[in-house]
């Protein structure tokens, strides 16, 4: 039997985890070679590199990468905290995320914080630092990442995406004011006398922001304002409380701040004998996949999930290189989508 079978041999007989020096010993080589073969070193010269891989093969070694890591001070892993999994704007995100982590070689870790206070968010913290990452997403809301109580691992970068975080994190944001400002001009200037408003929760820094819009433009216009009525981004909440709108005869608009919310509408309104668009108009946001598939097909605006998710993973990039993503708030436009749902106000 030859050295390098006879090396292969007693590693296969103890049965223990191949290590560097027995691939070092089967290649005839040091274990520095090794090393460098396995972080991808370009200073090894192509036929040792062969030897080397050969070696791991027969042996079946497996790099140790969380020790690369711990040598090298990084673990090429993002952690992504989220609150909720059920909403479409966090599902698009989080698979935007992923993708371009994995884009720039990065895995990521997701941990949900099924209940919003401050010691479930301290305590994803604590475990996203057990697994070791090297920069943290937050998906939720900011005011639970009080700087005072939820203590961070050293050196740990954080970027946060929708949130009113100002200058304590760097933000990737929708354009929500801008977004629901759009949806309501589009219905004033179909011309309608006001426009009502099918709003997300109250605790919600999106929802928050759409409805102040949604108010600050009529106000502009001089139009009246009348409360809005808030729903939980479901469909459900949508039909009941579209319910009410469809039995208020002066409702002619409404704005609904998320598209699931405006289907649960568009079915109270069609339950109620109040056709759309002849007799109200609806608007939603977040031009979901199935927008376009509603009866009638609906107007909303459309938010860049995509790119919310890929400014996210290069932000975090940003901050752990020592440059790109700065504190403060970064903003992705949306876009009005003008479908069948909206429509002049009926005469009279």
């Amino acid at each position: 039997m030859s050295d390098g079978g006879e090396v292969a041999a007693r590693v296969r007989g103890r049965g223990a985890r191949v290590s560097m020096a027995d691939v070092a010993r089967l290649a005839g080589v040091s274990s520095q070679t090794v090393s460098r073969v396995s972080n991808g070193s370009p200073s090894v010269v192509p036929r040792t590199r062969e030897r080397v891989l050969a070696a791991m093969r027969e042996l079946g070694y497996r790099p140790n990468s969380a020790a690369r890591a711990l040598k090298r001070g990084e673990f090429r892993t993002l952690g992504v905290i989220v609150f909720t999994l059920s909403t479409t704007g966090t599902v698009r995100t989080l698979e935007a995320i992923a993708t371009s982590a994995a884009h720039e070689g990065y895995a990521i870790t997701l941990i949900p914080v099924a209940v919003p206070t401050q010691d479930e968010v301290l305590g994803a913290f604590t475990r996203l630092g057990e697994l070791a990452v090297d920069a943290v997403i937050v998906i939720m809301e900011v005011h639970l990442l009080d700087a005072a109580a939820v203590q961070l691992a050293p050196g740990l970068q954080v970027i946060v995406a929708d949130s009113d975080a100002d200058d304590r994190y760097s933000v990737v944001d929708t354009d929500q004011a801008g977004g629901a400002r759009a949806a309501v001009l589009h219905l004033l200037e179909l011309g309608h006398r006001t426009v009502r408003h099918l709003a997300g929760p109250e605790q919600s820094f999106a929802a928050e922001r759409r409805a102040r819009a949604w108010r600050e433009t009529l106000l502009e216009r001089g139009c009246p304002v009348r409360e809005p009525l808030h729903g939980d981004w479901s469909a459900e909440s949508g039909y009941r409380l579209g319910l009410e709108l469809a039995a208020d005869p002066e409702c002619t608009a409404v704005f609904a701040a998320n598209d699931q919310m405006a289907l649960g509408l568009l079915r109270a309104l069609h339950e109620s004998g109040r056709a759309v668009p002849g007799q109200v108009s609806v608007v939603g946001f977040d031009d979901i996949p199935e927008a376009g598939a509603f009866l009638p097909p609906l107007t909303t605006i459309r938010q860049d999930f995509h790119e919310v998710g890929r400014r996210l993973v290069t932000g975090a990039l940003g901050l752990l290189r020592g440059g790109g993503a700065g504190r403060g708030t970064t903003l992705v436009p949306t876009e009005l989508v003008v479908r069948a749902s909206t429509a002049p106000p009926p005469r009279g």
